[in-house]
């Protein structure tokens, strides 16, 4: 599965408040909450992201409160795919059960820059940064993981399973 988008830079300790305010918890849509998407610590990002991109950032992003809500705003707001150097643990479980796939790769996140274009390989396990030519290597989901992000999800892959789809 393969990713290609601008990149999108922010620092450490990103937490779910900065991803999707707290004010908009009462939001029951996918597509409302992407509206919100980082307006507290990129205002318009959400305006001028498009689908593909991709976020870059440093340790320990999507800290703090564990709500589905950060990472359905990214997956809403057309983020393909996010790489940063660690996770709040359950914000990692939060993004694979809905299907955004996030990776792990210092190395990426430290050499990229706002608005690099990049491909990523989810199957492969490569980020390609095409203005610096360098490949970057992490670590591949395993096939299970990629049969809920291909699917959508959990839900969606469950749900699948079910129909008899997948």
């Amino acid at each position: 599965m393969l990713i290609g988008g601008s990149a999108w830079k922010y620092g450490d300790h990103v937490d779910t408040d900065a991803i999707v305010p707290a004010r908009y918890l009462n939001v029951s849509t996918t597509e409302e909450l992407a509206r919100h998407c980082m307006e507290d610590i990129d205002i318009g990002f959400a305006d001028r992201v498009e689908q593909g991109d991709v976020i870059v950032a440093g340790e320990n992003f999507g800290c703090g409160s564990s709500r589905e809500h950060a990472p359905l705003a990214i997956k809403g707001a057309g983020v393909a795919c996010v790489v940063a150097k660690s996770y709040a643990r359950i914000f990692y479980r939060n993004a694979i059960n809905i299907g955004l796939p996030i990776l792990v790769c210092s190395e990426a996140v430290e050499e990229t820059e706002k608005g690099d274009r990049l491909t990523v390989d989810l199957r492969a396990g490569t980020i390609i940064n095409h203005r610096t030519g360098r490949t970057y290597c992490t670590t591949p989901f395993p096939d299970f993981v990629m049969r809920l992000i291909e699917a959508g999800g959990l839900v969606a892959y469950t749900r699948q399973q079910m129909a008899g789809e997948a």
